[in-house]
């Protein structure tokens, strides 16, 4: 018995027993509203999600051409009409996630107003997207079994058997939009307890993945601008315990911990470790401190000394009170930092790199790897990455450690459009298309996101429908450039009433009323002219 039938069974038990007061209650539409939210808390979704991501990760260690796919998103709407457009094209949404950026709730949701990302926001704006986000999934399958259901009626009122029977097993076999969502926590908004507390908002919301970086909480940064921070693995492991403490608490038992090293550009620590032992997690990392050697008469007021080989050494402090590492140690941190992190309870990793190269990243887990074999990435594919000039110049360098001819290029000038139909710049672009592929096969990346792709495709779009609206084409600017290509891609917001939950307001009205409903899809609604197309 599927569980729609399940459900009406049950429905019809509840009404049975109820009596005479319950005679107007339909069983099956209780059922078709249980089915139709079928996840009554955020709770429920993070259980869910987080099988769904352990499952895709046992998947990946068998066969590295199934990693997972993300896109940053910065409104429910946008997230509900990514998974929209997935099943529409694809038929499933198997492997496809949704990413929340910090950076584009900094941007785009916070009460001051746009900010940079350096967790200057809310606290409670993250937890608020992900509750956002997952409003506007349920709501996509309310909708679309809500279609299914008025089908469903009308092949019982046409006494079409067959096309019932396709309708049902359609219903019984329904594939949810809820997927699993990493969230980003930035840097955990303070110390341990405020990132446990934070952390509990988001699951409590649905977030089944905290993605969280090892920078100082008050020093954030942009993962791809300057100043970046680090501090002592002491102080990120305790708020990666405090995440998993978080999950633990909230019944969330196999919730996904994403650690994150900035160590790759970030220069600068705040604290110098405490050191237990000889070789201990402290005194590696102040073995990347620059230091120089002092003797005790040159030591002033305030300095801090240490003893490294026998010798007496005084870390670079900068005016700001900031220690700074010693240049090109960034790639050797990194590997340090997760390797430990996975010690630490970490379930992925996330190296945040200066620029988007399958090499670069490769060398990195090749050492972490050595120590444990089964880690995997999760890799920002940004949009602070010029991959047009990046690969361009890859392809270019590579030809010339070839010794082909490139005397037909400019590497300083290689993003001009005079090079867009060239053959440099068609290897370029082929090797962008296979650059997510690559990587999971040969750095071990599980998940391949985009940050903040729907801020610029916002912009763009903007851009294109001022343009043309505001200038000659007037409305034809709109019908041509918007609607026209709505209908003619089957996007479902052409119908933007029923998108809306028009015609769910409907159904249930006449759940409610039966034939005394005053519903808003009759024959003056305009949005009638888009039926049939």
């Amino acid at each position: 018995m599927s569980v729609y039938q399940q459900e009406i069974k049950a429905a019809a038990a509840l009404k049975e027993a109820a009596g005479s007061p319950w005679d107007q209650i339909n069983p099956e539409y209780v059922a078709r509203m249980r089915v139709q939210n079928q996840f009554k808390t955020g709770l429920d979704i993070a259980r869910y999600t987080a099988k769904i991501m352990r499952e895709d990760m046992a998947a990946f260690d068998k066969d590295k051409s199934l990693y997972t796919q993300s896109l940053g998103c910065w409104h429910g709407f946008v997230g509900q009409q990514k998974l929209i457009s997935i099943k529409k094209h694809f038929g499933t949404t198997k492997r496809r996630y949704l990413y929340l950026s910090g950076w584009m709730v900094a941007a785009l949701r916070s009460e001051f107003g746009p900010l940079p990302d350096q967790s200057m926001h809310e606290k409670t704006a993250v937890a608020s997207l992900v509750k956002e986000l997952y409003t506007f999934l349920r709501q996509a399958d309310a909708r679309e079994l809500g279609g299914l259901f008025r089908e469903l009626d009308k092949a019982r009122e046409a006494g079409d058997a067959a096309k019932e029977k396709e309708i049902q097993d359609q219903i019984d076999n329904y594939e949810t939009h809820i997927v699993p969502i990493i969230a980003d926590i930035d840097a955990g908004f303070g110390n341990a307890e405020a990132t446990y507390l934070m952390a509990k908002q988001m699951i409590e919301a649905g977030a089944c993945a905290l993605q969280i970086e090892n920078q100082v909480a008050d020093e954030k940064q942009c993962g791809h601008q300057d100043g970046k921070v680090t501090v002592p693995h002491e102080d990120f492991h305790a708020k990666l315990r405090a995440l998993r403490y978080a999950f633990l608490e909230l019944g969330v038992d196999d919730g996904i911990i994403v650690a994150r090293t900035d160590s790759e550009g970030a220069g600068l620590t705040k604290e110098i470790a405490v050191v237990n032992e000889q070789g201990d997690q402290g005194d590696v990392y102040n073995s990347f401190l620059d230091v120089e050697e002092v003797n005790v008469e040159d030591v002033k007021n305030g300095d801090v000394l240490l003893n490294r080989d026998g010798k007496l050494v005084r870390p670079k402090r900068l005016a700001s009170g900031l220690y700074q590492f010693r240049p090109g140690t960034g790639h050797e941190r990194c590997v340090f930092d997760c390797i430990e992190a996975i010690n630490a309870g970490a379930d992925l990793l996330w190296i945040e790199t200066a620029v988007p190269t399958v090499h670069e990243i490769k060398e990195m887990m090749d050492e972490v790897r050595k120590v444990h074999p089964d880690a995997k990435l999760v890799y920002n594919n940004s949009p602070s990455f010029n991959w047009t000039l990046n690969f361009r110049q890859q392809v270019f360098d590579s030809w010339v450690e070839q010794g082909k001819d490139v005397s037909g290029y400019d590497r300083d000038r290689l993003m001009s459009a005079d090079y867009d139909d060239s053959e440099l710049a068609a290897e370029a672009d082929a090797r962008v298309k296979t650059f997510q592929a690559d990587c999971s096969r040969e750095a071990n990346v599980f998940h391949h996101l985009i940050t903040l792709p729907t801020y610029h495709t916002t912009a763009l779009s903007v851009d294109n429908l001022a343009k043309e609206y505001f200038g000659e084409q007037g409305m034809l600017g709109y019908v041509e450039g918007v609607q026209r290509k709505e209908i003619r891609q089957g996007i479902a917001c052409v119908k933007h009433q029923n998108m809306a939950g028009s015609d769910l307001g409907d159904d249930h009205k006449e759940y409610y009323a039966g034939d005394r409903a005053l519903k808003a899809g009759g024959a003056k609604n305009t949005s009638n002219q888009f039926n049939n197309i």
